[in-house]
Formats: C-alpha cells, structure tokens, sequence
C-alpha cells in the first residue's frame, strides 16, 4: 500500500473537492490516528497491516506531493514506515477533508482475495463533530460500531 494519506489527497484532488485544495497547505503539521474501523477487526488489531500510527504529515502544493510519517507496531516494536507494500491491492477513498481532519477508506484485497472495508480518521485534534462524521461514514460502509478501534489513547509510538 502506498502511504495512505498520499492516495487520499491524489484522490481528492482528482476528484476536484476545490474546497479541499485551498485548505490542503495549512493540514500541514502534526497529526494523529484516533480511530480506525475495518470489517475485518484483526487488519487493523496489532500487528496487522492497518495498525498505524500517524505522525507528521507535510503538503506541497507546488509539487502536488505529501511527506508523511507513521508507524507500524509489529510486537512490542515500532517501525517507521514512508510506505508499507504487504497489505494487498488497496482502492482509496476520501470521504471527509476539514480543516481538523481526514476521513478516509480503503477497499483492500489481501493476497488471499479476501475484502476488507476500512475506514480511518486522522487529525490534530478530534471534535465531537469529527468523530460523529466518522461513525457514519462507517456505517455506510456496513462496518459495525464494535469494529471501531481507539487509537489516540493507546498510543505509545516514540514521538521521534
């Protein structure tokens, strides 16, 4: 999979959200995964390839590219990660771009063929309004509530 915050600003811009693109220089910074929804909970349980912790996210409008950082925790391990390619073949979504946040999805194929529906959100700072928009963007996605994982408040990735 390439950086998944990578194909959901490629997506969004082609899909010409112009709201999207004027704000998409100032999401520059710090972010962090809150919470992360999959139809198949152990992709995104630890150790599984949906299991990741954002950290720094940089846009450059000039260049239409994305600097990010993230990890993935394999055991009591965490790998920093500029891409991960193990997952499988992914479709991105964007579903939701505000000034706080970033409300993806992810139709993943595993080596296996089997689908996975995800759905994940990253921000700097999650509101009620942020989280509520998530939870029906899972369940539009047929993704039950019980499938959503907390991130943000089992995060222990290093900060460097």
């Amino acid at each position: 999979m390439k950086i998944l915050l990578l194909s959901l600003v490629l997506s969004l811009l082609l899909a010409g959200q112009s709201e999207a693109q004027q704000i998409l220089s100032e999401l520059s910074g710090e972010w962090r995964t809150h919470y992360i929804a999959a139809s198949n909970k152990e992709k995104i349980t630890e150790n599984g390839p949906f299991h990741i912790y954002f950290r720094y996210i940089e846009f450059d409008e000039g260049d239409g590219t994305v600097d990010a950082e993230f990890y993935l925790k394999k055991g009591s391990m965490y790998v920093s990660f500029l891409s991960h390619t193990d997952a499988g073949q992914n479709e991105v979504q964007i579903l939701h771009v505000s000034k706080s946040s970033i409300i993806g999805h992810v139709k993943n194929v595993d080596e296996d063929g089997n689908e996975t529906d995800v759905v994940g959100i990253i921000n700097d700072k999650l509101s009620d309004s942020d989280f509520e928009r998530f939870k029906e963007e899972t369940k539009q996605k047929g993704i039950p509530e019980e499938n959503i994982v907390n991130f943000i408040d089992n995060d222990d990735c290093p900060e460097e």
